[in-house]
């Protein structure tokens, strides 16, 4: 074919030009064979900015003398794609300069960077121009502002004021010629402060109160929605839906996403039902779109009819629609149906491992959840952000150290040590490993703190019982201008409960309501009916559950239940199973409470009668277990089991350790032991409880001197606890232990909670 033919045919088509040496060859043939005739170079132009590529689009823009409107719009369309977002408002301002009205081409670019530029003043503005120009019928850029206003309209509409994003256009009309520079000029923070009413009133032509009234409603205007969350703008996002002509999928999900990150989430539904009606049939991005909802409400029937949707239209297997299924099914406690989902999807991203993994994580199934991530590493598939900040919680809860410290070696040979979100994760692991001098050091290598950071500091603190230590730190986050939120109050009532802080806990509790407006959550009510619990005062933590603004659950009542069991409080302890019983009949604990509450009053009648319940109930009691790692292993020890290979060393450290310990002064307190039975049994029954078994294990399994660091799954109890304080200083090491409740810290025969705990 002769070249004339080629070059008209490709001029015909440009969009089959799809890389840079056919586009310099048509650029070429061009020059050639047209010279710079302003079409042709338009449409060349068109090729270049379709490929993004700026300099030679830029390059060919600065050749014509007066470029027509395809030529602007192509430039604009460049700059937005590349994310210049300024110099797309530069170009747009210049067009208007030269006489030239924009089209519906343009102006989905402009609104695009608008968006991107997070201001949605100016994006206002523009969406005025639209109107005044007859483009709002225009789909595309319908479109265009409705996802503007989705993203947008949670932001403060203040973006000059204190707080807001100042985003300030342009310092004087700038000449028309394009120079192309580097990435680094290209930046809003180069823009003077005063210019955004100006470019509202010079290039866009109306005064910014002029906003959206036309559409018949004031900017200020709000609709009431029916599901959680932030209302949109009677003027955003809805309104723009209400008056497009023509609507096509792209427009029934954009109003539908919008819906559905805004909380709104009964009026997604709504719009999901009348896209249908309107034959349009939902695809795998109105799925994705609507299924984070079922998630965050925990409704799992809707999330399975979501489902059945999937797999009668073939969408089940979209990664999309995958991942947002198996994190929907995770967060409504059905991990098997999310793993089932994973396993059925024809192959695995990030974001689909990621999922299955917090799922594991989040549902307590830690083991799967490593076994996972090695998969995912196995798989090559490089672990981001979110897979450390997903993994490093499971490795803390299983207080696996050395898993630990690999997981932190592999985050630093992968850059993401200074990531503050997964370097919170690891102070909450070492903290959980017993090491908070550790979690605090990894606390004060992070550059920038956010309120997580902060928050899993104080915890940690809280944790270990080092309460004056989280209260200076809360303090010092509130000297540092970042408000805590409920979480980190969780964490400082936690801390003043275990250290007995009664005025301290009460000042803050108060502060959470009045000086910070957070609602007190159940958390709160049961961390401060547990400080008055612990402090003795149960008949005023009983009048502060019973005026809770909410229903108590079982739990804070349980928190209310110890307390009795500890002070030996046998008719409050009736009076608060029974609440306990109400609300929740089958639980578990609050029946050993009672059970053990009778039996330290020798009332062993009701203690049989409560332990017959629970066998009538089919309740079984939760074995008292206690773990240690030692050489990479994990041992784990139930009171009383002689089926560890070392048992018989074991056994006889305890033997030279009780002799030892006697000679101390030591006296066992049987008043522990929860039988009707002889003394001496009783001796024996607390000599081979599981924490005991496990430091001995400890101590004949670990050099001289180490560290010893054990977990233990119930409440250590109170003879326990003083046989460990002469265990200590006998063998001079200190020995941690992790209850279900907190950290003791024991040495040279003290614990670090001074026996308040």
């Amino acid at each position: 074919m002769a070249p004339s033919k080629i070059l008209k045919t490709l001029l015909q088509n440009p969009s089959s030009i799809s890389s840079k040496s056919q586009a310099k060859q048509l650029h070429a043939q061009i020059i050639k064979h047209k010279g710079l005739n302003p079409y042709y170079l338009s449409t060349l132009l068109s090729v270049y900015s379709n490929l993004n590529f700026l300099p030679e689009s830029i390059n060919i823009f600065n050749t014509l003398q007066s470029p027509p409107i395809l030529a602007w719009k192509s430039i604009i369309r460049c700059y937005t794609s590349l994310g210049f977002c300024i110099e797309c408002l530069n170009c747009f301002n210049q067009m208007r300069v030269s006489g030239l009205y924009p089209d519906h081409n343009v102006f989905p670019s402009v609104v695009k960077s608008c968006t991107l530029l997070k201001n949605l003043k100016l994006a206002e503005s523009f969406h005025a121009c639209i109107i005044r120009l007859g483009l709002d019928i225009d789909i595309y850029t319908g479109n265009a502002l409705m996802n503007m206003y989705s993203k947008l309209e949670s932001v403060s509409g203040d973006f000059g004021g204190k707080g807001g994003h100042s985003l300030h256009v342009f310092d004087k009309m700038p000449q028309r010629k394009l120079n192309f520079r580097g990435s680094d000029n290209l930046s809003s923070t180069n823009v003077k402060d005063n210019v955004v009413d100006e470019f509202d009133k010079m290039v866009v032509g109306f005064h910014p109160k002029f906003n959206l009234d036309v559409m018949g409603g004031s900017s200020s205007e709000y609709c009431p929605g029916k599901g959680r969350g932030p209302s949109f703008r009677k003027s955003g996002v809805q309104k723009v839906f209400e008056i497009m002509p023509v609507r096509d999928l792209v427009s029934w999900n954009t109003v539908i996403s919008g819906n559905a990150q805004n909380g709104m989430f009964e009026d997604a539904l709504a719009m999901l039902r009348d896209m249908g009606k309107a034959n349009l049939k939902p695809d795998t991005f109105s799925l994705s779109s609507v299924l984070p909802m079922f998630a965050e409400l925990v409704d799992v029937h809707r999330g399975r009819e979501i489902h059945g949707y999937a797999i009668r239209n073939g969408l089940d297997t979209d990664l999309h629609v995958g991942s947002g299924l198996i994190d929907m099914y995770s967060k409504c406690n059905q991990i098997e149906n999310a793993y089932r989902v994973f396993i059925l999807l024809p192959f695995h991203d990030s974001i689909s491992w990621n999922s299955i993994i917090a799922g594991c994580v989040q549902n307590g199934h830690f083991d799967e959840g490593l076994k996972l991530f090695r998969k995912m590493v196995m798989a090559k598939v490089k672990p981001g952000s979110v897979s450390f900040s997903s993994i490093v919680p499971a490795c803390a809860h299983l207080t696996t150290l050395r898993l630990g410290k690999q997981l932190h070696g592999y985050i630093m040979r992968c850059g993401f040590e200074e990531n503050v979100l997964i370097a919170s994760s690891l102070v909450d692991m070492y903290a959980k490993c017993g090491y908070i001098k550790l979690a605090r050091c990894i606390f004060n290598q992070i550059k920038l703190h956010d309120t997580v950071s902060w928050t899993a500091m104080i915890m940690s603190y809280a944790l270990h019982g080092h309460a004056h230590d989280a209260i200076c730190l809360f303090k010092q986050m509130e000297v540092e201008g970042v408000k805590p939120n409920s979480v980190a109050f969780i964490a400082l009532l936690t801390a003043c409960s275990h250290a007995g802080l009664v005025d301290e806990s009460w000042n803050y509790f108060s502060s959470m309501i009045h000086d910070y407006g957070l609602s007190p959550q159940l958390e709160h009510y049961a961390a401060v009916a547990d400080l008055l619990g612990r402090a003795g005062r149960l008949n005023e933590a009983y009048d502060f559950i019973s005026k809770m603004s909410s229903s108590p659950s079982g739990s804070v009542w349980s928190t209310l239940l110890s307390a009795c069991r500890v002070h030996k409080n046998v008719d409050m302890a009736e009076k608060v199973a029974a609440e306990v019983f109400r609300v929740d009949p089958s639980n578990i604990g609050a029946y050993v409470l009672l059970s053990n509450t009778y039996c330290a009053a020798k009332r062993w009648k009701e203690a049989a009668n409560v332990r017959k319940t629970m066998k009538n109930k089919g309740l079984l009691k939760e074995a008292a277990c206690s773990w240690i790692e030692v050489k990479n292993r994990l041992h784990g020890f139930v009171a009383g089991d002689k089926s560890h290979p070392c048992y018989e060393r074991i056994n006889k450290a305890l033997d030279e350790l009780l002799e030892k310990m006697e000679r101390e002064g030591y006296v066992p307190d049987t008043s522990e032991v929860f039988h009707d039975i002889d003394e001496e049994l009783k001796k024996s029954l607390l000599f081979n409880h599981s924490e005991r078994l496990a430091i001995a294990f400890g101590i004949i399994s670990t050099p001289e001197g180490a560290t010893i660091c054990i977990t233990k799954n119930i409440r250590v109890c109170t003879d326990c606890h003083t046989a460990i304080k002469f265990i200590s200083k006998i063998v001079k090491r200190e020995i941690i232990v992790r209850d279900n409740s907190r950290f003791h810290h024991f040495k040279d025969g003290i614990c670090s909670c001074g026996d308040y705990w």
